[in-house]
């Protein structure tokens, strides 16, 4: 049932802010006039960016500041912001870094579509426009392909690119929906979101835009999500499936996925185990041998195909919220 249409939108802006105390301020500044809300979260910042932050709190009332004891990485920090978005009754919150390398000026084109009803939440593509990427460090480039695909996988949102890009925008009654305490506290946090989105089958969107490469380093560790990413994967892909192919849903893909697995494992078993067997005796394999186990492996891949496509064509394609009414002016946030 859509809920009521509102005419007044109330759009938030939340900034985890972490080392960030030479350039914060030029980013609340490039904020525009229009966002009703800007939630500074300063995650134990050593940098001294809490005098910074209420410098400019006290001369800018749309700024909040929530200041955490202890550092919790940037998801921390941002569930911090959203959990204040949600109290305040905001309708969008976008999400920004303090680094730079964000513009704000992209913050029209990521809620546009959520105030029409289109999605439920958006987030940049930077790889969108090719010459755009010419700037970004070949290390990140190769990471972000590689990452790319393994959140395809997991998140089951194979249209979708650049998956580690953190600037977004989430409609706020889908944000309610979501265990933000489930959600990864550091930098997997943005793939982790998306796989959560996946299983309420929430409509995600890229939105090309550029970033800005200056002096700014990345506070993350490249070899420890090398170590850690793919097992996180993992996780959430299992977790997808099972969600969405047993638990909520039992389909021809759920069958196709099942036999795959099974022909595709005994036809691998079969295979092996004889082939170490005429290996040990010094003879040759039968053909018959052979054919027993290439044939449940061609059968068993054929069928774990299908399952793959259907996996794409699946991708969430509705709004599960379409609460803002089509009508809304949004030039105001296109100045």
């Amino acid at each position: 049932m859509m809920q009521e249409k509102k005419d007044n939108i109330k759009v938030g802006v939340v900034i985890p802010c972490y080392k960030v105390k030479k350039t914060v301020g030029d980013v609340i500044n490039n904020i525009p006039a229009n966002v009703h809300k800007i939630i500074c979260v300063n995650d134990a910042s050593p940098d001294g960016i809490k005098d910074v932050l209420e410098t400019i709190a006290h001369n800018n009332e749309r700024v909040i500041i929530i200041n955490h004891d202890k550092n919790q990485g940037v998801g921390g920090a941002v569930k911090s912001g959203y959990r204040e978005a949600i109290s305040h009754n905001l309708d969008v919150v976008v999400k920004i870094d303090a680094d730079g390398q964000m513009n704000p000026k992209f913050i029209p084109s990521l809620i546009e579509p959520i105030l029409l009803g289109r999605a439920d939440y958006t987030k940049g593509n930077r790889f969108f426009d090719i010459e755009s990427v010419r700037p970004m460090p070949v290390v990140r480039l190769l990471g972000n392909a590689g990452l790319s695909f393994f959140s395809k996988l997991s998140t089951g949102y194979w249209s979708l690119f650049d998956p580690t890009n953190g600037y977004t925008a989430i409609n706020v009654a889908v944000l309610k929906y979501l265990p933000l305490s489930k959600l990864s506290n550091r930098y997997f946090f943005e793939t982790d979101l998306l796989f959560r989105l996946s299983t309420v089958r929430a409509k995600v969107m890229d939105i090309p835009m550029q970033a800005f490469y200056g002096e700014e380093k990345s506070n993350l560790n490249s070899f420890q999500a090398l170590l850690t990413f793919p097992f996180l994967h993992l996780r959430n892909f299992s977790k997808r499936i099972l969600y969405n192919y047993f638990f909520r849903n039992f389909s021809i893909a759920s069958v196709n996925l099942v036999i795959g697995i099974i022909l595709v494992v005994f036809g691998g078993w079969y295979g092996i185990y004889n082939w170490t067997q005429s290996f040990l005796a010094n003879t040759t394999t039968p053909a018959g041998v052979v054919m027993l186990a290439a044939l449940p492996i061609i059968l068993g891949s054929q069928a774990l195909l299908n399952f793959l496509s259907f996996d794409i064509y699946n991708e969430p394609n509705e709004p599960i919220s379409n609460h803002i009414s089509n009508n809304i002016n949004l030039s105001v946030f296109r100045e």
